[in-house]
């Protein structure tokens, strides 16, 4: 690998237990070699207000600007409520989507990787929606595999939050390093 690569990944619940938290936390496990990860939580992240916007940045939302801009590569681990971007994650990206203050976006351009785990589709819909607000904001997105991981009825998360699907371990671990590899390709 040329470069040490560094992915910010975030999840779009901020339940404690959520499964989509827990995927990154596996995926940061599954990392190619020398690729460094971190995570964000949006916990504190107002909800998106214009005339917030005007008085100046929420130190929440700089903090989650300044490290998306830092991040050669973001990975978003989405959920799926009534069939649809969670809030939390929609109110996120539009923040993150802002010129402010002479800076640009910091998003434009970036490469993301997408996975989730939810009901009976593992999260088709919210994905599908989330692809398009990303294409939208000219990024880069990973389109394969798809990280699809449905919940009800199946035991996927042992105790110490481990993925038990073999199959979904070994298809994060190719969505990782097709991350690493289009980032690479962009930065030549």
């Amino acid at each position: 690998m040329e470069k040490n690569l560094h992915i910010l990944g975030f999840a779009g619940s901020l339940r404690k237990e959520s499964y989509n938290r827990k995927l990154l936390k596996i995926a940061e496990g599954l990392l190619p070699e020398d690729t460094t990860f971190e995570t964000f939580g949006l916990i504190d992240i107002p909800v998106f207000n214009e005339d917030v916007e005007t008085e100046g940045l929420p130190s929440s939302v700089a903090a989650f600007r300044n490290a998306i801009q830092k991040a050669d590569a973001l990975l978003i681990a989405s959920p799926e409520y009534n069939s649809s971007i969670t809030g939390v994650l929609k109110n996120a990206i539009d923040w993150a989507s802002r010129s402010y203050n002479k800076q640009p976006n910091p998003l434009i351009h970036k490469p993301v990787a997408i996975l989730g785990a939810g009901g009976r589709g593992g999260t088709d819909r919210s994905q599908y929606h989330l692809r398009s607000v990303l294409n939208h904001l000219n990024m880069y997105v990973v389109n394969k595999p798809e990280i699809l991981i449905n919940m009800p009825g199946r035991q996927v998360f042992d105790e110490q939050g481990n993925l038990t699907d073999e199959v979904a371990v070994k298809l994060i671990k190719q969505l990782l390093q097709n991350l690493v590899d289009y980032t690479l390709l962009l930065n030549k």
